[in-house]
């Protein structure tokens, strides 16, 4: 029988030519398979209802268009209501682009280089509020977005130039602020804002660097604007290294600078958790706690391995929760495990929670409404709520039993040759992480796995999580489970 071997999606994602150690995506394109702009259109009515339920299936299983990616994670991120008309999403959409411009215009108004089509990465006020007279200017070497490995001439002019005028950049930026603070004392907020603008401007400019989409300093400066804006109007969380990682295929997807702030926000709903920090944690600590009770469980002796060389604490696998495996996946292979993921957690009411939590001036994760129909809900959700997970914590995210999964799978050669954690963390962003290599299940049976968690007094909703990404006795290859090959 006659099989679609698929159409490659990295074309629609350019690598620069001089970065030729880049790993292609395993991602294809698949008729019947790949969630299609005609299959997409099809689902909505005349006045623009979806039904997402027709979707959700063919997300699982094969993906998004890149074509349609940006309006369907808008739904999935819970941007907008399914049960909406057309009309009722373009009110909203122009509301919220408003609003975008009026938080920009206050950032601009307090630093002009928001909105300038600029940013700055050196430091320009210190943290009582001072302006710094000479600030230190972060110039990029040939290791970040300097010249080609070929030393091509008009790369190095080109890095040259970037260099002066970012040099040009920052000095300006002192004078601005000499300007801001000859008022008076700035306000805590402004100064806590302020001191991370140069991060934000070191971390835009080395995400993604390999695309040829970000070779384009308007593209830049939209992912500082956006970030800068971002950790303006979320004063608990702020600005946390790795935010630029979730926020940089918002930008690529979506044209419109605000509908991609409004992409970001609601992807930040589900994980400002992980970043929110208190004098002695970090959010994601809890799912690492989670994860390490979760490994306990399914293999003691994996547990107790890692906890002798020091690694009790899982933080090996903090970047991997952090940024939901940006940095382990190629660029377009994990966005299908975001979108499949997301499918698969998808919560119908998400909209009207967001909204209520908005007209309420809070900002809150997780969902607690429940539609009529389970059908519209994705299928981990569905378990959870057939299980009784509808508590006030929520479910455990997929990620973490993505992370379980793995280091279930790789048990033995952990045991056998990790003796530091350096080759816990190198067989995990490595081979590990190998989509070519890595068999995407957990070696036990779904009842066994359900008799262990309720002896060790885990919510039955996170045996689901784990349950659902295996089948009994289940050796499927990612490969095939993800990519169909």
């Amino acid at each position: 029988m006659w099989r679609d071997p698929g159409q490659p999606a990295d074309s629609y994602y350019q690598v620069r030519p001089e970065c030729t150690d880049v790993p292609k995506s395993k991602f294809k394109i698949k008729a019947g398979k790949t969630l299609s702009s005609r299959k997409w259109q099809a689902a909505f009515t005349p006045e623009g209802y979806l039904d997402i339920s027709k979707t959700l299936g063919r997300i699982y299983r094969g993906g998004i268009h890149p074509s349609i990616r940006g309006e369907v994670w808008e739904f999935l991120l819970g941007c907008y209501d399914p049960k909406s008309t057309f009309d009722e999403r373009d009110q909203i959409r122009q509301r919220r682009r408003v609003q975008y411009v009026r938080w920009k215009e206050e950032c601009r108004q307090i630093f002009p280089i928001v909105g300038s089509g600029k940013f700055i990465t050196a430091p320009v006020i210190t943290e009582d509020g001072q302006p710094i007279q000479e600030p230190l200017v972060i110039l990029e070497t040939n290791q970040d977005r300097g010249p080609s490995q070929d030393g091509n001439s008009a790369e190095i002019g080109s890095s040259h130039a970037y260099a002066t005028n970012q040099s040009r950049t920052n000095a300006s930026c002192s004078e601005m602020v000499r300007e801001l603070t000859s008022h008076g004392p700035l306000d805590q907020k402004v100064i806590q804002w302020m001191l991370t603008l140069h991060q934000i401007g070191l971390d835009v400019h080395r995400t993604d660097r390999t695309l040829v989409f970000y070779e384009k300093q308007e593209n830049l400066s939209k992912l500082w604007d956006i970030l800068a804006v971002y950790a303006w109007i979320d004063t608990d969380v702020g600005y946390c290294q790795g935010m630029s990682d979730l926020c940089s295929p918002m930008i690529m997807l979506l044209e419109d600078e605000a509908d991609a702030f409004w992409c970001f926000e609601r992807l930040m709903r589900r994980l400002r958790g992980n970043f929110r920090c208190t004098g002695r944690t970090v959010g994601v600590e809890t799912q690492l706690s989670n994860l390490a009770e979760i490994t306990q469980v399914i293999d003691p002796k994996l547990h107790q391995h890692l906890d002798a060389l020091g690694g009790g604490d899982y933080l090996f696998a903090f970047r991997m929760l952090m940024v939901l495996f940006r940095r382990e996946f190629s660029f377009c292979d994990s966005l299908y495990l975001w979108e499949m993921m997301w499918a698969l957690e998808y919560d119908p009411d998400l909209f009207s929670v967001y909204e209520e939590l908005e007209l309420n001036g809070e900002k809150r994760e997780g969902s607690k409404g429940r539609a009529k129909s389970i059908r519209h809900y994705g299928k981990f959700e569905r378990e959870n709520m057939k299980n009784g997970a509808a508590n006030s914590e929520g479910p455990l995210p997929m990620s973490v039993f993505l992370v379980a999964s793995v280091l279930k799978d790789k048990s033995s050669m952990l045991l056998h040759e990790a003796r530091g954690l350096d080759d816990v963390v190198k067989g995990m962003t490595g081979e590990l992480l190998q989509l070519e290599h890595h068999p995407f299940c957990v070696h036990v049976s779904r009842e066994r796995f359900k008799l262990k968690f309720q002896a060790a007094s885990i919510s039955l909703s996170s045996c689901h999580g784990c349950a659902l990404l295996v089948e009994e006795q289940s050796q499927t290859p990612l490969m095939t489970l993800l990519f169909g090959v």
